[in-house]
């Protein structure tokens, strides 16, 4: 390809022998997107899909195989002539990916291979408010060194750790700039992770937003078909998670989704941000409880058996129950008829505590959000409940690391030496 502007520049050996590399590594990613996506696969197939000679082919594949990224499953008799050819599919058990969060009442880790099987998962009760963030930086640590070994146990190289906090995360430096239900500002935390972990240059620390990664999560997973939707997680903190044409969307600097934050009520309770009345202080799992369950508030039951808690009053009858989730609900869907006013989503999915309560709020949430769309009908979308309920964001942590091996095959360590390529093969 020529230059964007004026004749191609001329190109020495190295460069030209750069380009080759270049060219490999990105016909490798292209080859292995085709054998990742649902269906049936053969070297000729992905030929005929990719445009790339068999031999290409053939040669793309012996690498990604002694990557331990693709293996060969069968055979597939194509028409009544000729040798069935070898059937391919996804293997990526020599990478795994580790997901951690570091939550208000929780910590969370869950390490999987790039084909998805689960290698470790593991969420310990933990008060992140209570001390500085050395100390649940600290324990978030020691889970990771636990699982590192298991995923190193299993074989599998570590490619990176994705990390989702319920804050404001300054993407690029790995640092929460604000998180105030943890009551972190300007928190290192990938720098002290890598340093606390002994993490080479070569391994990924990536640190999120846990709206982000749990809209990434969703928007990844088989059960999606929408490329504009919002997420909301519903834990001890409410935040949005925003995907826009497949892609998130941050903002400036990083820092979008803050719903829970938006102030719905005037003479309403001052939120941990230290504003009064925001959406957060209505629809958060704290004013959950006290609403619907105000013997449970202050409990040691964790998020997750508090949501269940919830479901099996509501599933009961108890009066106070379905009272105060029809009031979570209503105020739910004043937020939701923010998000859909503002930007037009095809799908609002419910994550955390939202998503085990959803048949006691989504009703009340739907005719809040006909009430208040600018647009009336046109405008509204389903609202569904995420199947990954509390391991959403730790989920998205690992996708993330998962899509830069993708993006870049190399990245897994080869078992074995592929011999030269022929010019042909690196086309």
């Amino acid at each position: 390809m020529g230059e964007a502007n004026g004749a191609p520049k001329e190109r020495g050996p190295s460069a030209v022998g750069g380009d080759q590399a270049a060219v490999r590594r990105g016909n490798l990613a292209r080859v292995l997107g085709e054998i990742r996506q649902p269906g049936t696969h053969s070297r000729a197939a992905v030929a005929a899909r990719t445009g790339l000679t068999k031999a290409t082919v053939s040669s793309l594949v012996t690498e990604l195989i002694e990557r331990r990224l693709v293996r060969e499953s069968g055979r597939q008799q194509a028409g009544n002539v000729g040798r069935p050819g070898r059937l391919l599919e996804l293997d990526g058990g020599s990478v795994a990916a580790l997901g951690l969060e570091v939550n208000a009442n929780y910590l969370a880790v869950r390490g999987v291979d790039l084909a998805e099987r689960v290698l470790v998962e593991r969420r310990v009760a933990f008060d992140g408010a209570a001390t500085d963030a050395s100390e649940p930086v600290g324990e978030l640590a020691r889970l990771a060194e636990d699982a590192i070994a298991q995923v190193r146990g299993a074989g599998a190289l570590l490619a990176g750790v994705g990390v989702a906090v319920p804050g404001l995360v300054d993407v690029p430096t790995g640092t929460v700039r604000y998180a105030p239900n943890l009551l972190w500002q300007d928190v290192p935390i990938a720098e002290w992770l890598r340093r606390r972990l002994d993490l080479g240059a070569d391994v990924t620390v990536a640190v999120d937003n846990e709206a982000n990664l749990a809209a990434v999560a969703e928007f990844g997973s088989e059960a999606n078909t929408a490329s504009n939707l919002v997420y909301l997680t519903g834990e001890t903190g409410v935040g949005a998670g925003l995907i826009s044409d497949g892609r998130l969307l941050r903002g400036s600097d990083g820092f979008s989704g803050e719903i829970g934050h938006i102030p719905v009520d005037p003479s309403g309770a001052r939120c941990g941000c230290g504003q009064v009345g925001c959406l957060e202080t209505r629809i958060g799992l704290v004013a959950a409880v006290r609403t619907a369950a105000p013997d449970l508030a202050g409990t040691a039951l964790d998020p997750e058996e508090l949501a269940q808690a919830l479901l099996e009053r509501a599933e009961a009858g108890e009066p106070r129950a379905l009272a105060g989730l029809d009031e979570i609900g209503r105020w739910l869907g004043v937020g939701i008829s923010i998000a859909v006013n503002l930007l037009n989503p095809e799908k609002v999915v419910l994550g955390g505590y939202f998503a085990t309560v959803s048949p006691y709020v989504v009703p009340t949430a739907m005719r809040e959000l006909r009430s208040r769309a600018v647009a009336g009908q046109a405008a509204i979308c389903p609202i569904t409940a995420s199947a990954f309920g509390f391991t959403a964001a730790a989920r998205g942590g690992t996708g993330v690391i998962a899509e830069e091996v993708f993006r870049d095959p190399w990245r897994a360590p080869l078992g074995a030496e592929v011999s030269p390529a022929r010019s042909e093969d690196t086309a």
